[in-house]
């Protein structure tokens, strides 16, 4: 479930949810080792957690097509290094009971139009780009030119990882002997509990969690304190930990920088290019640029949803009192979670008129805030909507869409005005640099002054209609070229006349 900014949002409004992850390695000079981290200790990060959700998906895409390194070239290649983050993952949080890995399986009927859809457009972008490539590489050739050489690379489908393909069924078999590897050779995964729902389980693999969650809380001598923490990068994953109503509750996620400040020699983040750590280092070829540092992995975050609840609590504490019902702080948990619905879902088409950086959610907040003491109850119960107050509340919306989509017109209006502008004075700068580049240099305007009277005259028109070209086009008519040359005429004039008076001078 996509809600575009969603996270930016959040963390934004507050601010506390987030917390860097301190992570612990091996370096044995082979790169960084995460498999042989002595994980049995405590946690350096001063919390435990007794159960760790992996949304297998947003471990595989990344390892297959990585965007900060070469991609692998084989399956082994890509198994190995899913592997690996794996590894990293369960040393960074160290669970001490659960270990449950969810692969999607196939999705819910509602979300099927949307992956059909993602899925050919990936196909066609891919078909389109390289009959482009082969267009422009012919044109070369036809040009007599030589096009740079093709890398000798298998093309792979990323549309394999959909349940069902050979590649899904290979990866399930090595992540149950990786599984059966991991605890018969390292102590801390004999403890373990570890499960491994694969493709062939339908559902997506957040909501396999999910459910997994609500039958643990529903056994018998559960500990409403267990600990949990959820890996993935989606950001529906926060609503559905909210959802869960568990008080002690994380996402795990790799930090995301808003604002990218990526290194052009190396594509790293965190400096710029000419404070670049590779530009010390010379390459074998002796070239003076600089070899790239090793890429090192993104850090990791918490966000830790109970933080959010407290967040919230207070965000609705105004409503206490006001209420001819009960305030329940977990009913409006769930009236968040469903209004978050209106600005992103990947199951229901959101509201035109609702943007997230247009403000969206805090506008019904704050409309919620507003209306709920009127509607005689919350807009859910549990996984039933009462869409009679739903109603009332997409009724007020209703009376704002004009002047959104009036607001969102004028700023649109404004930005194109902004982009003509810049555009403008960018042309007007660049002329202005060519006819100044058109204008002799003072040593040859020097030189043409003790030259002849004819040679005066010609360097001067010359110059005139370079600049008359430049400033106005170059179709200028005959009543140009006439006031090209009286003005030339009189500039010769003028300098005729001071070259008498110094000779006069000079005798």
């Amino acid at each position: 479930m996509g809600v575009p900014a969603f996270f930016r949002w959040l963390s934004q409004k507050y601010k506390k949810i987030i917390k860097n992850l301190a992570e612990t390695y091996v370096d044995e000079g082979k790169g960084e080792r995460y498999m042989d981290v002595d994980w049995s200790e405590p946690n350096p990060n001063g919390v435990e957690f007794d159960n760790l959700y992996l949304d297998m998906n947003g471990i595989i895409h990344p390892c297959v097509h990585p965007e900060d390194k070469p991609a692998p070239e084989t399956e082994a290649e890509m198994f190995a290094a899913i592997g690996e983050y794996i590894d990293r993952i369960v040393a960074a949080v160290r669970p001490r009971k659960i270990l449950f890995m969810a692969i999607d399986g196939v999705a819910p009927r509602a979300k099927m139009n949307q992956q059909r859809s993602r899925r050919f457009k990936t196909a066609r972008e891919i078909n389109e780009r390289n009959e482009v490539e082969q267009h422009i590489r012919d044109e070369m050739l036809a040009k007599g030119l030589r096009p740079p050489t093709k890398k000798a690379k298998a093309h792979f489908d990323h549309n394999v990882i959909t349940p069902g393909t050979e590649f899904m069924d290979h990866l399930a078999s090595y992540l149950r002997d990786f599984i059966h590897h991991r605890i018969n050779t390292v102590p801390a995964w004999k403890d373990l509990r570890v499960i491994l729902s694969d493709a062939n389980v339908p559902g997506e693999g957040e909501h396999k969690i999910m459910s997994f969650v609500r039958n643990q809380r529903a056994q018998d001598g559960y500990n409403p304190n267990t600990r949990h923490i959820l890996h993935g990068l989606d950001a529906d994953l926060i609503m559905l930990g909210l959802a869960t109503h568990e008080a002690h509750f994380t996402i795990l996620r790799e930090e995301v920088t808003f604002q990218s400040t990526k290194c052009f020699r190396c594509g790293q983040e965190g400096h710029r290019s000419d404070d670049c750590p590779g530009l010390g280092r010379k390459r074998k070829s002796g070239d003076d640029h600089g070899a790239p540092p090793a890429a090192r992995p993104k850090a990791l975050q918490f966000l830790h949803l109970w933080v959010l609840r407290e967040y919230l609590a207070a965000e609705f504490a105004s409503l206490e009192g006001t209420l001819p019902f009960d305030f329940d702080l977990e009913h409006i948990v769930d009236d968040f979670v469903f209004m978050c619905f209106f600005v992103g879902n990947d199951f229901l088409p959101h509201l035109p008129s609702l943007d997230i950086r247009e403000g969206a959610l805090d506008m019904l907040t704050e409309l919620y805030k507003r209306a709920l003491p009127a509607l005689g109850g919350y807009l859910t119960d549990g996984p039933e909507v009462n869409l009679s107050r739903v109603d009332v509340m997409l009724a007020e919306v209703g009376e704002m869409e004009a002047e959104i989509f009036r607001r969102r017109l004028r700023n649109e209006d404004d930005s194109k005005r902004k982009r003509e502008s810049r555009e403008a004075q960018k042309l007007a700068r660049k002329q202005a640099d060519e006819a100044r580049r058109k204008v002799p240099p003072k040593e040859e305007l020097a030189r043409l002054g003790k030259g002849s009277t004819p040679e005066v005259l010609a360097a001067n028109k010359s110059a005139a209609a370079a600049l008359k070209a430049s400033m106005f086009g170059s179709g200028g008519g005959d009543g140009d070229a006439d006031g090209a040359d009286a003005a030339s005429a009189g500039a010769a004039a003028g300098g005729a006349g001071g070259g008498g008076r110094a000779g006069a001078g000079g005798d």
